[in-house]
């Protein structure tokens, strides 16, 4: 048995401060403060020395790691952000492959899954191919510009019906609906996300009984539909804000670039702590400094050159996110690791994780209050410590 002392616990509502947490057989055992908990002799002692203990990081939506793609070394960008504390990833392929590179990069995402140094993968996360193809970085370049077709998708949706756990569509393209139903029997816990879009409210409303549930990089990516030049229209993120049954995915960045700080404040004063997902949407593009930000080094966006400079994911790990949404909103530490950690792993049903509580999969960080990461434990074993 292993205990981790002289911890504050970040809980899932509360924190429990100069704590002990009990780890047995890969699983979180007990915890609870230390003055009034026991520790049985002959454990291994990790100490914390104050330091905060909280749930390893989810993050559902990563394209990259270490500057390469998941699909080409997924055990690199797996073990890259392993270090930064996300114990839990679903690497994310993108909209820009065709079927028979979907067909090449799910296995080999499943047999990285299978590895000791995979053991973070926990599924993969489909952003496309039936997005809206005017949105997105190099848009012009998505080959899924065609109709919707069974003979492109259901060899993808069979190969993959194992492993795939979220998948991103835009609810306008003629023809959705057959994709999803079929997608919906193959993989019956798939949750979809409404993404790289312009739809209407009600065509997204009429998704949610088939499982859509997440708006993907909120506020990023998604179009407007005015009913007159003067007049704001509603849309993706109006509907994503207005629904309780669609949580929002959020890509906070230091600058605020992807979405301004004002608008993630309002994004949590609208959906509140328990519907936010922080994502990472790590690309391996380089980065491309807009004019006027010369100056600033912590750059965790990316940028892509395509006849004008596209935003096109980030650079972040999810410490680094959780340390960005604090800073933006005034949101607790607590606030954050539920946004990093509880509710991403809840939404994609990885129902093992995601918070301390006794029974589940001890995946842990310890880190100070800016998220700078000192220990990561993994199915009960450390895997990075300072």
């Amino acid at each position: 048995m292993k205990a981790i002392i002289n911890a504050e616990l970040v809980m899932r509502d509360h924190l429990i401060p100069e704590a002990v947490l009990f780890i047995e057989d890969g699983k979180i055992a007990g915890f609870g403060e230390m003055r009034t908990t026991p520790i049985p002799e002959g454990c291994e002692i990790i100490d914390a020395q104050g330091a905060y203990v909280g749930p390893g990081f989810v993050d559902i939506h990563c394209h990259s790691g270490d500057e390469v793609r998941f699909q080409l070394e997924p055990l690199r960008a797996a073990r890259y952000h392993l270090t930064a504390g996300t114990t839990s990833v679903l690497p994310t392929l993108g909209y820009g492959s065709t079927t028979p590179q979907y067909l090449e990069y799910i296995p080999r995402i499943r047999e990285a899954m299978q590895d000791p140094d995979g053991k973070n993968i926990a599924g993969i996360y489909m952003e496309g191919p039936y997005i809206n193809p005017k949105f997105g970085s190099n848009s012009h370049l998505n080959p899924w510009n065609k109709p919707i077709d069974p003979a492109d998708y259901m060899p993808v949706i069979e190969e993959g019906k194992d492993i795939v756990r979220v998948w991103a569509l835009g609810p306008e393209r003629e023809g959705i609906l057959d994709f999803v139903k079929a997608a919906k029997a193959a993989i019956p816990e798939l949750k979809f996300t409404v993404g790289h879009s312009e739809a209407s409210p009600q065509q997204i409303e009429a998704l949610i009984p088939y499982g859509l549930c997440i708006g993907t990089h909120h506020t990023n990516a998604t179009g407007d539909l005015p009913k007159y030049p003067e007049c704001r229209g509603v849309c993706v993120d109006e509907c994503v804000n207005y629904n309780n049954a669609i949580y929002a995915e959020v890509i906070s960045d230091s600058m605020g670039i992807h979405v301004d700080p004002y608008m993630q404040r309002l994004i949590r004063k609208i959906k509140g702590d328990d519907k936010i997902i922080l994502i990472s949407d790590h690309t391996n593009h380089p980065t491309i400094v807009p004019p006027g930000l010369e100056h600033v080094t912590d750059l965790n966006f990316t940028y892509m050159a395509s006849g004008g400079i596209d935003i096109s994911g980030s650079k972040l790990t999810l410490n680094v996110a959780c340390r960005n949404w604090m800073k933006h909103t005034g949101a607790s530490i607590v606030d954050a690791f539920r946004a990093a950690s509880y509710t991403p792993a809840k939404v994609v049903g990885l129902t093992d994780r995601g918070e301390i509580r006794e029974g589940l999969r001890a995946d842990l960080v310890i880190t100070d209050i800016k998220m700078n990461i000192k220990t990561v434990i993994l199915n009960g074993e450390v895997v990075r410590e300072n």
